[in-house]
């Protein structure tokens, strides 16, 4: 019986609120979010940990005093080995990218497994340099060091994968349902911001975010529907994409209309989607005066997206290159990264 193993990829979060600067100082410690030389850089994110640890620890509060990711990644993982049953013996494994379990766990877990075959699925469905590209950095450099030679390919994204896309509007439905009963409603579709010159030099996330846009208002096929993608999530002095949901917000309540927000880029619940979407703009969403506000579940475990996702393994298994080689090259360029080596969406 062959063994199948997959790597799940996400960013992580503590799980206390002890845990919460050490995790911060890994999140601003990487150098695909502060692009600076490394003796600076760790000065920025000592810094920046130390400012924004209280707060941190404040929204980790409202969560219980931990994050709810790694419990929800669990559950994503135990639905996809139960959606590739017939594949023989399926192992998913978890590597998390800025807390516990990180991709040295990981790689130890598979070397104990020993698989015939290995797919790297990051739980991103937009390819960033700053997300998947930096996961599979720390991944290579896991696999190297346990010395893995597993015939192993990567997803790098799958931005308008139709089973992501159904899940989205199946859970987008009712609320726009909901909020008719106020007006008509206006959907703001919201994706993680990124600052604006990481997408200035070439990072695709943007044009992915707007791809996956474009497919669920396609699927859900209402005439004249009111949307627009805005970002949340800024931190920092620099420029970043817009329009921002916290404007988008604002709009809404001068024009009056009721408001549904989709979190597009997330695919499990975590501090920017039940505390940011749920508490904070929320209650900006009341003081501005719109009408309704409802916010969209993330896909979590939804039928839909696992099965997307095993079809999206099932593809990538059947173009497993030779000797362990991948043929994801996270260069971040306007290209889709993977547009030879099987991704979901590419363009020339």
């Amino acid at each position: 019986m062959s063994r199948t193993a997959i790597v799940l990829f996400n960013l992580g979060g503590p799980d206390s609120l002890d845990a919460v600067r050490p995790f911060l100082l890994n999140l601003f410690g990487d150098p695909a979010i502060i692009r600076a030389p490394g003796p600076i850089r760790f000065l920025i994110a000592r810094l920046i940990a130390k400012k924004r640890t209280p707060v941190a620890q404040e929204i980790y509060r409202h969560m219980g005093g931990r994050s709810t990711i790694l419990p929800q990644t669990e559950a994503q993982a135990q639905a996809l080995e139960r959606a590739l049953a017939d594949l023989g013996e399926v192992r998913c494994v978890i590597a998390m990218r800025y807390w516990h379990p990180f991709s040295d766990a990981a790689a130890a877990e598979i070397a104990a497994f020993k698989p015939d075959r290995l797919v790297l699925l990051p739980l991103y469905p937009q390819f960033s340099t700053t997300t998947v590209a930096s996961s599979l950095t720390a991944w290579r450099k896991a696999a190297e060091a346990r010395g893995l030679k597993v015939p192993t390919t990567a997803l790098c994204c799958y931005p308008t994968d139709e089973g992501f896309i159904d899940a989205m509007a199946a859970l987008i439905r009712p609320k726009l349902e909901e909020a008719r009963g106020h007006g008509t409603p206006r959907l703001l579709l919201s994706a993680h911001g990124l600052p604006k010159r990481v997408v200035d030099a070439g990072d695709p996330y943007q044009w992915q975010v707007g791809e996956t846009a474009r497919a669920i208002v396609d699927r859900l096929g209402v005439a004249g529907l009111d949307w627009n993608v805005c970002y949340q999530s800024r931190v920092g002095r620099l420029e970043w994409i817009g329009p921002s949901t916290d404007s988008e917000i604002a709009r809404a309540g001068a024009d009056r209309v009721p408001v549904v927000v989709a979190p597009i880029a997330f695919v499990s619940e975590h501090s920017e989607t039940l505390v940011e979407l749920d508490i904070e703009y929320r209650k900006q969403a009341e003081t501005a005066g719109v009408p309704h506000y409802a916010r969209v579940p993330t896909v979590g475990t939804h039928e839909a997206f696992i099965q997307g996702l095993a079809s999206l393994v099932r593809g990538a298994l059947g173009r497993l290159p030779p000797k362990g080689e991948h043929p994801c090259s996270a260069d971040g360029g306007r290209i889709c990264p993977m547009a030879h080596g099987g991704c979901a969406l590419a363009r020339g």
